[in-house]
């Protein structure tokens, strides 16, 4: 007879082909309206699962956990950061919790070197122009915006994203910068002839742009506080596609306002889904619902992740990406 399978609960639709997967190895429980769960049906989802399949929308903090039932073992986050999750409380309670690394990096990136082009250039505000019927033809002075070619990037966090940002940055001219918990190996330094800072304060003083690459954990909750976020340039600009609550949103906001920094290019916000007022009226914002990694392709590979921890886990072994307390 064949072993019981696992009652796996998703929280949010998945691909079809991630569906489908995981309705044929477990006993999958699917949320088809693609509504986002309350907390009281969190607390009801862990009463019941073996294996929750949450996604980063989905708060599992300390008052879900502790109300997990006893056949909970698996937290299988579909995505990257695990700042939704409460990693500690579950561990305590003897839950493994594991996540999605690594295939998210190409998309993510390219995200972020979209708006590193696209900010300084102008081009959301060009766009508007068109749509306005402002355009009467070419002229010398007519948006004028800034050259990337050439320019300092710095970049905060040079983890797989960042490296893969210095990539392409590298490639469009730019001079590569970078503040990190501790210097990368020396070949990907040579590689992308990159400079470290152990200094962020001193590395901000001195970027054209900024690039946020870096995950949301209390070690960096605001880490862009309004004093470092002051010692940036007023000809500089910033680009988020990691997490808002690095940024002190409020601060950047008026600063953009007050013309105190160039422009700015995010892609998440601190209070997601709401956005900033202030950020909604400025014109030297580009503003993104969350996108970044946004692509069928990685949605997918994102779903298979979870698909082999599932499956490991389940076969009694050490799934491959488990999150430890020294990871955050």
């Amino acid at each position: 007879m064949p072993a019981k399978k696992p009652l796996v609960i998703v929280t949010r639709k998945l691909p079809d082909a991630i569906e489908t997967r995981m309705r044929e190895l477990f006993d999958t429980r699917l949320n088809v309206d693609d509504r986002a769960m309350t907390q009281a049906e969190l607390i009801d989802a862990v009463q019941k699962a073996d294996v929750l399949v949450p996604t980063i929308t989905d708060k599992v903090d300390s008052k879900v956990i502790v109300r997990a039932g006893p056949n909970l073992k698996l937290i299988a986050n579909f995505g990257t950061g695990v700042d939704n999750i409460d990693v500690k409380t579950a561990l305590d309670k003897g839950i493994t919790v594991t996540n999605t690394p690594g295939v998210l990096t190409e998309d993510t990136a390219d995200m972020t070197m979209a708006l590193i082009l696209a900010v300084p250039r102008r081009l959301v505000e060009g766009v508007k122009e068109i749509e306005d019927d402002h355009f009467k033809g070419w002229s010398p002075n007519w948006m004028l915006g800034h050259r990337v070619y050439g320019k300092r990037l710095g970049i905060v966090g040079m983890g797989r994203i960042g490296q893969a940002v210095a990539r392409r940055a590298k490639a469009f001219g730019l001079q590569i910068h970078y503040h990190n918990r501790k210097p990368v190996h020396p070949d990907i330094e040579h590689e992308l002839e990159a400079t470290y800072w152990e200094s962020l304060d001193q590395m901000l003083a001195r970027m054209d742009i900024v690039s946020v690459n870096c995950p949301h954990t209390p070690a960096t909750y605001h880490l862009l506080s309004a004093r470092r976020l002051k010692l940036m340039k007023p000809s500089a600009y910033i680009v988020n596609t990691a997490r808002g609550e690095v940024i002190d949103e409020n601060t950047l906001a008026r600063m953009l306002e007050a013309g105190q920094i160039s422009g700015a290019g995010l892609d998440v916000f601190e209070h997601e889904p709401a956005v900033n007022p202030k950020l909604l009226k400025a014109k030297n914002v580009l503003l993104l619902p969350h996108m970044g990694s946004a692509t069928i392709e990685g949605r997918i590979d994102m779903g298979e992740k979870v698909i082999i921890n599932i499956k490991t886990f389940a076969d009694g072994h050490k799934p491959p990406d488990r999150v430890i307390p020294a990871m955050l």
